[in-house]
């Protein structure tokens, strides 16, 4: 059956939203709302799979969504809120906790990787997590998922998820007039020459807001002297810029920042190396200075200016949740039917 395009995407509210988190994620967001429904959430249930203080998960559920707002995102048009309003999210994820199979999750690298050598001693919801998921997006029967480069892992085991839905209870789905599958198996979305930001201290790892030094991202409610600061101070190397893509692979720092510049810009690499191969590293930074000064400085100010009106963004949280618990309820009504469960009418 055709399946309406629908995007979900969602951004855990762990600490200050930097680069890489608007980079790899929210610029995306935002261009994707000009062509499709979308609905964006603070996923806040993703957020406990490890300890959270609760005043500060409150702080940082409204700063996302203050960060969702002021890079673009129209709360009218579209869908923001946060997962736990939304009760249709972890009811789907224990279908599907039972659709999903042991050796699918075992093989989740991120779990692995997230768990480390205690993994006796880590929570479930950590394990789980995937299923959880492929249930944010499911619930809404979302066709495409904007995704960095880590997450494709836990994309595909959404479909396997639907898939196999699809599959058990082909003959149920048939006869509650669903056609021959329920869910649709969704598509990754991964744009842009920046899609995977570094850190600015280390070319080989991933920008985190997990990392001890504040010098080895940039935060969205950086201001400009400090966003100029972290870009003298980014990691490189003694050469000069290539003129050439391929003389970047093996300088992972330089691949980084060259990276940045091109998706701040909304160019190529190609495009930043044409303009800028052959000079020094200073005066390139001095370039990537003023760019992100432009481009970042308005947002980290709307934010803040955002974040000290909380009933405002209360407000559009509890919009957005009634918005998108009525397309959860009909998504989970229907699943009800056909798993058999006795449902009230």
């Amino acid at each position: 059956m055709a399946f309406k395009e629908r995007v979900f995407s969602g951004v855990q509210p762990t600490g200050n939203l930097h680069l890489g988190n608007y980079l790899g994620a929210i610029t995306k967001f935002v261009a994707l709302q000009d062509t499709y429904d979308c609905i964006y959430c603070v996923v806040d249930l993703h957020a406990i799979t490890v300890w959270q203080d609760p005043p500060e998960l409150k702080r940082t559920i409204r700063e996302v969504t203050a960060a969702f707002i002021a890079c673009g995102i129209d709360p009218k048009k579209q869908i923001i809120f946060n997962q736990s309003q939304v009760a249709e999210h972890a009811e789907l994820a224990w279908v599907f906790n039972c659709v999903a199979r042991l050796g699918w999750l075992n093989r989740m690298t991120q779990f692995k990787e997230k768990a480390g050598k205690d993994r006796e001693n880590v929570s479930v919801g950590l394990y789980a997590y995937p299923n959880l998921m492929a249930a944010d997006i499911l619930v809404y029967r979302a066709t495409h998922v904007p995704v960095g480069e880590d997450q494709k892992q836990h994309l595909e085991l959404s479909r396997d998820i639907a898939q196999k839905f699809n599959v058990d209870f082909a003959s149920s789905i048939a006869s509650n007039g669903y056609g021959e599958q329920f869910f649709p198996l969704p598509e990754p979305i991964i744009q842009g020459p920046a899609t995977r930001v570094m850190s600015l201290r280390d070319g080989s790892k991933k920008m985190s807001k997990s990392e001890p030094s504040d010098y080895s991202r940039i935060n969205l409610t950086d201001d400009a002297d400090t966003i100029a600061q972290k870009i003298r101070k980014a990691k490189t190397d003694p050469e000069a810029l290539p003129s050439e893509e391929e003389g970047l692979k093996p300088r992972p720092e330089a691949d980084n920042l060259v990276g940045i510049y091109a998706a701040l810009n909304n160019t190529t690499k190609a495009a930043v190396l044409s303009e800028f191969g052959g000079a020094q590293f200073s005066t390139f930074k001095m370039a990537l200075v003023d760019l992100s000064v432009a481009k970042l400085g308005p947002i980290g100010s709307e934010m803040k200016k955002l974040v000290q009106d909380p009933v405002y963004i209360d407000s559009i949280l509890a919009d957005g949740s009634a918005r998108a618990s009525t397309i959860a309820g009909e998504t989970m009504k229907a699943v009800k039917d056909i798993v058999g469960f006795v449902r009230r009418s």
